[in-house]
């Protein structure tokens, strides 16, 4: 008995084996995928980093375009010079701000109205939720929105970044349906030992949606950090609201003007020089506003592609 059932448990062994031997087709199609994704990466990843390399290498070389695939004379004077610039400080506080609050304020308010409109008790509950998926599709326009903006004093106003997308109908809509998959038994036992609807809410479901709720936190935190048509359009008569990018535009623009003067020969060494800082500056700007979302989007990576599958499993 016994040396058959090794030769049954040996058989068993060399089947997986067998099952899982590679041909030599696999192997090829495999080096294939590889090299393919490699290149597919190394492409997707140089721009940042000739941004970055370009930040911290010598401004005259930078300006002669010499620095293609290696950083020379690093240097990181133009990190530091960052401070020295006009109310640019201001515009980091004020973009790390709106994102911070913003992102905050509009995950709790989707987890909150997730939860409400997947609640049978709830009144008009069907009502309430297809009229937040119908402002999906449709929109008034630029012109309107900004009349309504100022007509309700959110122009030259920090509130204007917050209030208009606290409530996001397709983050609400992720939520409602990753809610659905938790099982109702959690609820109704809750219930049952006397819980009410917040506390059910604020011990079952708020731990339970973390996945979820750390997707859209990054989708909120990318659309404010990189928010740009919002400060243009609202805050042009306060330049102390500006965001990072909207300051990034404007040096962009200096930079693009003094270039074009530079071109028909009527300029002077010192505008040479302003041109070469704004352009350094330009860059350094693009490169520290990117870094935030590339630091914070891997310890995010995980909650994401797990909250993103789960709240698209039902519509």
């Amino acid at each position: 008995m016994e040396a058959s059932q090794d030769t049954s448990d040996h058989s068993r062994v060399k089947m997986k084996r067998n099952a899982f031997r590679q041909t030599p087709g696999d192997y090829v199609f495999n080096g294939i995928n590889y090299v393919f994704f490699i290149a597919f990466t190394l492409v997707c990843i140089f721009p940042f980093y000739y941004l970055f390399i370009n930040t911290i290498s010598d401004n005259k070389l930078v300006e002669a375009g010499k620095i293609n695939l290696f950083p020379k004379g690093i240097h990181f004077g133009n990190y530091v010079s960052l401070l020295k610039v006009h109310d640019l400080l201001q515009s980091a506080w004020i973009t790390l701000a709106r994102s911070v609050l913003g992102t905050v304020l509009m995950v709790l308010a989707s987890a909150l109205i997730g939860y409400l409109v997947t609640q049978k008790a709830m009144f008009a509950r069907k009502f309430v939720y297809r009229f937040i998926i119908v402002t999906m599709y449709f929109n008034a326009g630029l012109v309107p929105w900004y009349l309504n903006m100022n007509m309700l004093g959110l122009t030259n106003n920090f509130l204007g970044y917050i209030i208009p997308v606290i409530m996001v109908p397709f983050n609400i809509v992720l939520v409602k349906t990753y809610i659905e998959s938790i099982p109702k038994d959690l609820e109704e036992s809750a219930f049952i030992d006397g819980a009410g609807y917040f506390t059910v809410f604020r011990r079952i479901i708020l731990p339970l949606s973390k996945p979820i709720l750390a997707t859209i936190a990054v989708f909120g935190a990318v659309n404010h950090w990189n928010s740009f048509t919002d400060s243009v359009i609202l805050m042009g008569g306060n330049p102390k609201l500006y965001t990072l990018q909207h300051q990034l535009y404007l040096y962009l623009t200096k930079a693009s003007d003094i270039g074009k003067i530079f071109n028909t020969g009527q300029v002077s060494q010192g505008m040479v020089s302003n041109l070469l800082d704004t352009r350094v500056i330009s860059l350094t700007i693009s490169m520290v506003t990117i870094i935030p979302i590339l630091l914070v989007y891997p310890f995010m990576q995980r909650y994401f592609q797990k909250g993103l599958m789960l709240g698209a499993v039902k519509g």
